[in-house]
C-alpha cells in the first residue's frame, strides 16, 4: 500500500483504528492522505475528549485550543505531554505526542482540500465538545441521557454524518463529477451514510455509555416504555428494552439503506472508492444482525464481528467490485440479512 502521510503517522494511524484503516487502505491514492489526514486528526480530538485524565472544563479548553490552532485562528497547542503518557493504546499516546506534525500535514494539500478537512473537523469537534458539555455530570449514580431523537441525530451528524459530506467533497474534487441533481443526491445519502455507522456504535456500546453515566437513548422513549436510563444496566431488562431498541435498529437499517444507493451512485469504474465503501457496510450490516439477536445490556455479551468474519468481508469485496452486477448482489444479500 502507498503511503498515507510519513511512515511514522501512518503506522499511529493504523494502531488507532484498524477497522477503518481497511477502508483507508482501498481508497485511491489521489484521495487516500486527504482522508487518512482528517481521521488523524478527528482521532486526536476524540482522545483528548475521551481521556480519562482532566476534569470537563480542562478537556473542553484543550479541544477549544486544539480545534483553533488546526484552524489557524492564533491559538496556541496546548501541552498534551501528561495526557499522552496516560494513554492505554500507545499509539493513541503517541498521537498526542505528534500533533504539530499531523497539523502541519496541512501544508501539502491545495487550499482546497485544506479547507475540506479543517471544516469537517470543526464540525467533528462541535459535536465532541456537545458531549462533554452534556455529560459533564455524569455518573453511574447520576445518568444522564439524551432529551430526543433530534439531539440522537444532531450528535450522528457532526461525528459522522460530516465525514460522509467530507468523503464525498474529496471524492468529487479528485475522481469524478456527477451532475447539479445527482450530486445534491449524493450528498444527502452521504450524511445517511455516516450516520448508519455511528448509529452502530451506539447502539453496540449503550453498556460501556452506561457505565459512565451516559445514556445516548432519549430518556422520554424510555418512559413510553416504563424504563428510565438507570434500568439499563441490568440486563434482564433486554426484553423490555427490546421493542424500542429494534426501532434504532431499524433506523440504522434505514440509513444503511442510504449508504447503499451511494454506493451505487457511484461509478463502476472507481473500483477502489466503491470497494472502501462497500467494506463499513457490509461489516455495518453484520453486526447489526448479531445486535438484533444478542443482549446488548449485558457488558459480558460484547457484540463485534470476528477477524475471521472481517477476513471473509475482504474476500467478498475484493472478488465482487469489479463487476457491477456481483456488488448489487453482494450488497442486496447484506440489505437481506440485516433486516431479519
Amino acid at each position: 500500500m502507498a503511503e498515507l502521510l510519513d511512515p511514522e503517522l501512518d503506522k499511529i494511524l493504523e494502531g488507532t483504528s484498524r477497522s477503518f484503516y481497511l477502508s483507508l487502505s482501498k481508497l485511491p491514492s489521489k484521495i487516500r492522505s486527504q482522508v487518512g489526514l482528517l481521521y488523524l486528526l478527528a482521532r486526536t480530538s476524540d482522545t483528548i475528549a475521551d481521556s480519562e485524565r482532566g476534569s470537563t472544563a480542562d478537556r473542553l479548553a484543550w479541544l477549544k485550543q486544539y480545534g483553533g490552532f488546526v484552524q489557524g485562528t492564533g491559538e496556541e497547542l496546548p501541552d498534551l505531554g501528561e495526557l499522552a503518557a496516560i494513554q492505554r493504546n500507545p499509539a493513541e499516546g503517541r498521537l498526542l505526542e505528534v500533533v504539530d506534525s499531523s497539523v502541519a500535514c496541512l501544508d501539502s494539500f491545495s487550499e482546497e482540500d485544506k479547507e475540506r478537512i479543517r471544516r469537517c473537523l470543526e464540525i467533528i469537534i462541535s459535536g465532541q465538545t456537545l458531549d462533554l458539555e452534556r455529560f459533564a455530570d455524569a455518573s453511574p449514580e447520576n445518568m444522564v441521557s439524551l432529551h430526543d431523537d433530534s439531539e440522537l441525530d444532531d450528535y450522528a451528524y457532526r461525528v459522522a454524518g460530516s465525514v460522509g459530506e467530507f468523503w464525498t467533497s474529496v471524492s468529487l474534487g479528485h475522481l469524478f463529477k456527477l451532475g447539479e441533481e445527482d450530486e445534491r443526491r449524493i450528498y444527502e445519502l452521504a450524511v445517511r451514510f455516516g450516520k448508519s455507522l455511528q448509529m452502530i456504535n451506539i447502539l453496540r456500546d449503550i453498556p460501556e455509555d452506561l457505565a459512565m453515566g451516559r445514556c445516548y437513548i432519549p430518556s422520554p422513549a424510555l418512559s413510553e416504555i416504563k424504563l428510565t436510563p438507570t434500568d439499563l444496566l441490568d440486563h434482564r431488562n433486554i426484553e423490555s428494552f427490546r421493542p424500542l431498541y429494534y426501532q434504532y435498529l431499524n433506523l440504522t437499517a434505514s440509513h444503511l439503506e442510504a449508504a447503499i444507493e451511494y454506493i451505487e451512485m457511484l461509478p463502476h469504474s472507481q473500483f477502489r472508492l466503491r470497494g472502501a465503501c462497500m467494506l463499513p457496510v457490509l461489516i455495518a450490516y453484520r453486526t447489526l444482525e448479531r445486535l438484533r439477536d444478542g443482549n446488548v445490556l449485558d457488558p459480558a455479551e460484547r457484540i463485534k464481528i470476528s477477524r475471521e468474519d472481517i477476513n471473509q468481508v475482504l474476500k467478498q469485496v475484493a472478488l465482487a467490485v469489479p463487476f457491477p452486477g456481483s456488488s448489487t448482489k453482494l450488497l442486496n444479500k447484506a440489505r437481506i440479512t440485516g433486516r431479519s
